[in-house]
């Protein structure tokens, strides 16, 4: 019987691999370097490719001369994540040729600990789109249904990781952009507590939007839960640049109350069957391995959902204004966040804009209260599938179907809590369905555990490539 091939391989079992002498560090980029020069440029997952630097620094591991948890091991950063190796496009025109000088903290901590880029992540402009779309880069491809999207905005990382282009991806989600694009690709996510990972937001002495102080978080995407918390595990703490960022521990395991809340319909709002189906098959799973399995909805979960999109919405609307970008946005962004904008209550007054923030905290009190009896919330990533290219710019209703499809996924960004994404098997016609799993605050791992269990029963899935590999 055939080996697994290298590019198939988890972070953990490459790192593992590499340490114990059973292949080399050159080995395993050749064969990721390889797996994307082979499926790449038809997916477009990767806007930059890092063929001659990844292999050097493959050569160091080699010998000895940079050693670490994941030496060896390739990972990908999205175009809005900070490598001094190439320019932070954020997929934006006007950013093309803008390298940073120094490397976020999440990226530095992967070097140190041996790991190499290998590429970069394609995103939709300014990552304003639930779809990986852009005038530099042009679009990246769905390697399950190529008519529809990949979500985003971190759709370039998570296929590539479905792909078998890297073992481990590095993205964000401000609403939702690591957990919707793990759900397209079939593989996980995890979105952190605010917090918990450094953002670079606060190193500018330019004013930053208090939604993207609040709601944005750096997370990894993987194949394996395992491999999320293990890099969570060295990218997690505070730095010397982020004033928000916080230094907890970060057990391995959780031997708390295991009681799992399962939102089927969040608000009664309508879920497609393959979502149900998935809902269904990860709770049974959680069951399987011990949960105690509540049907019950968060408070206030309508709330959130609507203090999400208008505060998003409020703070980002100044940049569409005459004078508010140095340069023009794409027109698809540009279309569907007035669309959006155009279906959203805006702020009479200030005093509304602050009532808001202050409703902020009663919600996330009442979650608090809720996750207390049931420290996890099992739900949908999105209660549909994943829409057709194109759908997002169909007109304003379009855009609020998508808002109200995200309910329960951006009322985690609104709160700030920890949530993973991770498959739950394939639909009746073989495209994947998949779950979030809602930890409390800081409850990082209690998510993750709850995750390992799901995967446990479920196990993974991977796309067939070999009609698209051309």
């Amino acid at each position: 019987m055939n080996a697994t091939p290298l590019w198939q391989l988890s972070t953990l079992e490459l790192a593992e691999s590499i340490r114990l002498g059973r292949t080399s560090a050159r080995e395993v980029i050749d064969a990721h370097l390889d797996r994307i020069d082979e499926v790449n440029p038809h997916l477009n997952a990767l806007t930059v490719v890092f063929h001659d630097r990844a292999r050097a620094l493959a050569d160091e591991v080699d010998a000895g001369r940079v050693t670490g948890t994941f030496a060896g091991v390739p990972f990908t950063v999205k175009e809005n994540i900070d490598l001094t190796w190439s320019a932070s496009t954020s997929g934006w025109t006007f950013l093309a040729d803008a390298v940073p000088s120094a490397d976020a903290t999440m990226v530095r901590r992967l070097l140190s600990a041996g790991a190499i880029p290998i590429g970069r992540g394609n995103m939709p402009d300014f990552g304003l789109r639930w779809d990986t779309v852009n005038d530099l880069f042009g679009r990246t491809l769905n390697p399950w249904d190529e008519d529809r999207t990949a979500g985003g905005s971190s759709g370039g990382d998570a296929v590539a990781v479905a792909a078998g282009m890297a073992p481990l991806g590095l993205g964000n989600d401000y609403g939702g952009s690591l957990r919707l694009p793990a759900y397209a690709a079939g593989v996980c996510a995890l979105r952190p507590s605010e917090g918990r990972i450094p953002s670079p937001v606060a190193v500018s002495n330019e004013p930053v939007p208090l939604t993207l102080q609040h709601f944005a978080v750096n997370g990894p995407i993987a194949r394996t839960v395992d491999d999320l918390d293990a890099a969570f595990s060295i990218m997690h703490g505070a730095d010397e640049r982020d004033p928000l960022a916080v230094t907890l521990p970060h057990p391995r395991t959780y031997e708390g109350p295991r009681r799992a809340a399962v939102v089927r319909n969040p608000l009664g709002w309508g879920v497609e069957s393959s979502v149900a189906l998935g809902i269904e098959r990860a709770a049974e799973a959680l069951a399987e391995r011990g949960w105690q399995i509540v049907d019950a909805e968060p408070p206030m979960l309508e709330e959130a959902a609507v203090l999400w999109r208008r505060l998003s919405t409020a703070e980002m609307l100044g940049a569409f204004l005459p004078g508010g970008l140095p340069q023009p946005l794409s027109d698809g962004a540009t279309q569907y966040f007035l669309d959006a904008a155009s279906e959203t209550e805006p702020f009479a007054a200030v005093e509304d804009y602050g009532m808001a923030w202050a409703r902020r905290i009663t919600v996330a009190a009442a979650w608090h209260a809720f996750q207390v009896e049931n420290p996890v919330i099992l739900g949908p990533v999105s209660t549909s599938r994943m829409p057709a290219v194109g759908f997002d710019l169909e007109g304003p209703a379009a855009a609020t179907t998508l808002w109200r499809s995200h309910a329960l996924l951006v009322a985690v960004n609104l709160l700030g809590l920890p949530a993973v994404a991770v498959p739950a098997g394939l639909d009746v016609e073989g495209l994947p369905t998949g779950v979030q799993l809602i930890g409390p605050r800081n409850g990082d791992h209690i998510a993750l555990a709850a995750a390992r269990d799901v995967e446990a029963v479920l196990g993974h899935v991977r796309p067939e490539l070999t009609a698209v590999a051309r």
